[in-house]
């Protein structure tokens, strides 16, 4: 993961550097066009720049664990996205999509630099989402925001900047306001382990449900989750299949998918275990969190194709809201099952002493589960996403290298290179098993919603 120092220090050779793509006007501008330069004429240093912060503020920023920060994705990359729409001729505003977003209107025939816009949004989204987090991480929103603002001011007229900053943070305040109407999502962080949950220890049919979990028995994530707005996704979407049913019978389906992961845990080679750390991101202040691992993605990618601002804005947004989605689905459905974690059952069926890989080698805590039910796989959901929009934007079998964890020595985080996104996001899932804290259909249901979620957000109407 990269320093801030490193950052600056490649964010100024990106901008001596970066080809600017060209464009031409249109010689028709509708009431959501200005005579303004095109957003696809300006490069994506401004919104890789702001991504590069996010992630740096992600790892440390407390309680935005999924689900809670790729809701946060989401809303920053809606802002990003409708003040930007007017300078992206091809595109459309989705506010129509989502009733009770009230967005600002652009003044007509009036100039706006859509990269200061941007710049805009970003801040205030920033700022409204993370107002807990260290001095010196609200330090770098200021300092990037002034970054920006005085290279801009090369680049064009004070009025021009002043109109499009502006411009942007009232999209933001009109975003950020309409957050605020998802009761069961806003502001959800602050509280991310409410003590009225008491999870059910049995269920209809008589089966073991999910309890906290050995060693740290830590009480239930975002319990509620299923209840959040999604931007994409219809209710019917949102409730994972049925989970093989529980059962103690060694001939059972239930008995053989925790011997499959019982197996893997005992017989780890090296690269099962390599896998399973470098997909873990399952510790606070350790590396960024899960959905934040997509967004790296995105970032490696941004910087390895020099894909230009629109393209850019359209990523991370559609990102984002795959990212809230498959959060909403499967957070909703592991509530409905309650479907218990393999070392509980393994323990209690198998062998008393089984120990997961999942290790916090920082604080030096062995044999970790996740604290939520295990049907279906966070990771596996957001890997599915992930992948399904990379693949949108940047094409199929298409190998790239995955430097996340480049030079990582407390877990193993040499990176791992793959023929194809999707082929990654399904490392990401299987990762889960030889990890030992899932079963393989936890793994098989959240790829499929997942891909799902991005599909749902990927056919939203972004194209005139």
């Amino acid at each position: 993961m990269k320093s801030l120092n490193k950052f600056n220090l490649f964010l100024f050779v990106l901008f001596v550097s970066v080809f600017i793509i060209s464009g031409c006007k249109t010689d028709d501008p509708d009431e959501n066009q200005t005579t303004s330069k095109v957003a696809a004429e300006y490069d994506a240093t401004v919104p890789y720049a702001w991504y590069e912060l996010l992630l740096e503020i992600d790892r440390y920023s407390p309680n935005y664990r999924p689900p809670a920060a790729a809701r946060l994705m989401a809303y920053v990359g809606l802002a990003a996205y409708e003040t930007a729409v007017p300078g992206m001729p091809e595109y459309k505003s989705l506010k129509n999509q989502f009733p009770g977003l009230d967005l600002p209107e652009i003044e007509t025939g009036k100039e706006y630099h859509w990269p200061a816009a941007v710049n805009g949004a970003y801040s205030k989204m920033f700022r409204y989402f993370y107002p807990h987090v260290k001095t010196s991480d609200l330090a770098a929103i200021d300092g990037q925001e002034r970054l920006f603002i005085e290279e801009f001011k090369a680049e064009t007229s004070d009025e021009v900047l002043e109109r499009s900053e502006a411009y942007g943070k009232a999209v933001a305040d009109a975003v950020y306001e309409y957050s605020k109407t998802d009761a069961y999502g806003h502001d959800a962080y602050k509280n991310p382990r409410p003590l009225s949950y008491i999870p059910p220890k049995v269920g209809p049919n008589g089966e073991k449900l999910w309890q906290p979990t050995f060693p740290d028995y830590t009480p239930a994530l975002f319990p509620y989750w299923g209840k959040v707005r999604p931007f994409a996704m219809k209710e019917a979407d949102l409730r994972a299949k049925p989970p093989i049913p529980y059962s103690e019978d060694p001939n059972s389906r239930f008995f053989q998918q925790a011997q499959e992961t019982k197996i893997w845990g005992d017989n780890l080679s090296f690269e099962d275990r390599w896998v399973s750390e470098f997909w873990s991101d399952d510790f606070f202040e350790v590396t960024f969190e899960p959905a934040g691992r997509q967004m790296a993605l995105a970032n490696q990618m941004v910087f390895a194709d020099r894909i230009n601002f629109e393209k850019a804005i359209e990523l991370y947004a559609k990102m984002g809201m795959a990212l809230n989605d498959v959060a909403i689905a499967v957070w909703g459905s592991k509530y409905t099952y309650n479907v218990i974690r393999p070392i509980e059952y393994i323990r209690s069926n198998m062998d008393p002493d089984w120990t997961t890989a999942l290790n916090n080698n920082v604080a030096g805590v062995k044999s970790l589960t996740p604290e939520f039910p295990a049907y279906p796989s966070g990771h596996s959901g957001f890997g599915g996403a992930g992948s399904a929009v990379l693949t949108d934007i940047f094409g199929n079998n298409r190998q790239f290298t995955d430097n996340c964890h480049r030079n990582r020595y407390d877990f193993i985080g040499v990176p791992r290179t793959f023929q194809s996104f999707i082929d990654a996001g399904v490392e990401n899932a299987y990762s889960r098993v030889t990890l030992g804290v899932h079963f393989r259909m936890d793994c098989d249901e959240g790829l499929r919603l997942g891909y799902l979620a991005a599909n749902k957000v990927i056919q939203l109407p972004w194209k005139k």
